[in-house]
This record gives structure tokens, C-alpha cells and sequence, in this order.
């Protein structure tokens, strides 16, 4: 890296304190420094880079195409250092670990294991939030992500935590009186799908049933689909990680799966060292997803 070509570091966090609070007057109060030498540092910033970065035509300030492209790299390299400052002096150890994953898999798999990673890790308070949308990874907020996929997350680490297949389930009364060969002879049933995903419409389309639904569509959260499904509500889109314990039982039949390929639930995080309750946890998420011997 030529460090002579970088712009003063200086005027790269007044442009920064800028983006984020959208006033100089308060860029300025965040940086203990006058709006004036905000200003400064602004129009410093544009001659040495040579680009308009902020357009100045109307009453207040706005960024540029250019300037939103600097201030996304730089929120998220002064980002980064805040989190490494934190986690190197201890500042952040009292914040709470913070999880995103489906509420699926927060339902079916992580809640019934917790109280074994809080075994040994008594002092490690955990912030679960359940959702169906790929939540930023920002620094400072979300700790580690479970998603499910095939591990294609540019820009974050990504680790295969477990391999599982998607599968087309029911329970056998739903069966009794009725043949099953294709995805066809399903359109007609309830299907039930957690709310924020079209998994069901997909799966059906994807293998050549274009008018997709014919029955009832029912969403409902994710933690009660699997319920709903037992219970003989109708059909449903599932992991068969989550439903081999119900087919064992004869609670569920698996009517159509997929091969697995790369699919499964991996754990994600931002590049870069993780906290240490961050790598205890991801450890015991390891150890916990191995199979068990008999």
C-alpha cells in the first residue's frame, strides 16, 4: 500500500462523522471540533481525492454517488477498528452475544441445546434474534449468524456447520386415501410455510407446477410450522434435519427430498478475530452439530 496516496486520516473522519450524522454541525460536536473545521476538512477531502462528494445545490448537504461509496468503506474500516479497540482492551466484554438464525432452526435445534453451552459458559449472556431476512453483520452488533444455503455470503467467513437436505413432509393420515408420485398430486393440500419465506411456492415451481398453489396457503411463525404439520394441517417445506426424529416416530413421511449438495446450515461471520464469547460459542456450536457416537 503506497500510504502517501491515502487522503490525512483526519479528513476522513470528519467525512465520516458527516455521513453518519448528516450535519456538520453535529459531525462537529461528535468530534469535539467546530463545524468550521468540519467544513475544512470537507473541501480538503474533494481536492485531494479530486471527486465532488457532497452536492451542495440544495439546502442542506447530500453525498454523492461517489461520497456514498467512500462512506460505505469507511463506516465499515472505522467500524472494524472500534470493534478490534473493543475487543483488545476489554470494553465490549460486558455486551451480550448476539445470534441471528431462522426461527426454525432457533426453535427446532438451538433452544433445546443451550443449557449445555450455558454449562460451561455461565457467564456468557446471549441476545437471540429470530429472523427469516439475512441481517447485516455489522461491527459492534451481530456477533455470529446460522443460515441456511450453500455457503455463497461474499465478504464473510462462512463455515459448513451441517449438511442437511430439503425435504416435502406431512403426517400419514393426511395419505391414507391418497397417492403421492409427483409434486403435482400436492397442489391441492394446505401448505404451511413460515412467515417471510416462499419455500413451498418455490419448491413447486421449481419442479415444473407453474400455477404453484391450489389449496390453502397458511403462514404462520416458524417454531409452529413443523407443529401444524404433525397435527395433520397439511404439508410443508422443511430441513430433514429438523423432522428425522418425527419420521423415526411415524410422526411425519418424507414425500419428496432433495439431494443435499452443498446445502445446509452454516455458521457466518464478519471477517476478522472473533471475540472471545463469540469463539466460545462458535466451538461449542462445532461440538454440539457432531454426530453422536453410539
Amino acid at each position: 500500500m503506497d500510504w502517501r496516496t491515502l487522503p490525512p486520516l483526519a479528513a476522513l473522519r470528519a467525512f465520516s462523522a458527516f455521513a453518519d450524522t448528516g450535519s456538520v454541525q453535529r459531525a462537529g460536536d461528535a468530534l469535539n471540533v467546530t463545524h468550521a473545521a468540519i467544513s475544512q476538512h470537507l473541501r480538503a477531502l474533494e481536492t485531494h481525492l479530486g471527486l465532488s462528494l457532497l452536492d451542495r445545490s440544495g439546502r442542506a448537504m447530500v453525498l454523492t454517488p461517489e461520497g456514498q461509496q467512500l462512506a460505505q468503506a469507511l463506516s465499515s474500516g472505522f467500524g472494524m477498528i472500534a470493534h478490534t479497540v473493543e475487543e483488545m482492551t476489554g470494553r465490549d466484554a460486558s455486551r451480550p452475544l448476539h445470534i441471528t438464525t431462522t426461527p426454525s432452526f432457533a426453535a427446532n435445534w438451538l433452544m433445546p441445546r443451550l443449557a449445555e453451552f450455558h454449562t460451561s459458559n455461565a457467564e456468557t449472556s446471549l441476545m437471540i434474534d429470530p429472523s427469516t431476512a439475512l441481517v447485516d453483520l455489522s461491527p459492534g452488533g451481530i456477533d455470529v449468524a446460522i443460515r441456511y444455503g450453500q455457503g455463497n455470503w461474499p465478504g464473510h467467513e462462512v463455515e459448513l456447520l451441517m449438511p442437511t437436505s430439503m425435504v416435502v413432509v406431512g403426517a400419514p393420515t393426511l395419505f391414507k386415501d391418497r397417492r403421492v408420485t409427483t409434486p403435482q398430486d400436492l397442489v391441492d393440500l394446505v401448505w404451511l410455510e413460515e412467515l417471510g419465506r416462499s419455500e413451498a411456492k418455490e419448491w413447486l415451481q421449481s419442479r415444473g407446477v407453474e400455477q404453484g398453489f391450489l389449496g390453502r396457503r397458511v403462514t404462520v411463525p416458524g417454531n409452529l410450522m413443523l407443529d401444524g404439520v404433525r397435527d395433520g394441517q397439511g404439508v410443508a417445506v422443511s430441513t430433514k434435519l429438523f423432522i428425522e426424529a418425527d419420521v423415526a416416530a411415524g410422526r411425519l413421511v418424507i414425500l419428496f427430498e432433495d439431494p443435499p449438495g452443498d446445502s445446509g446450515y452454516y455458521i457466518v461471520t464478519r471477517p476478522g478475530v472473533l471475540r472471545p464469547p463469540a469463539r466460545q460459542f462458535v466451538s461449542w456450536l462445532r461440538q454440539a452439530a457432531r454426530p453422536k457416537s453410539r
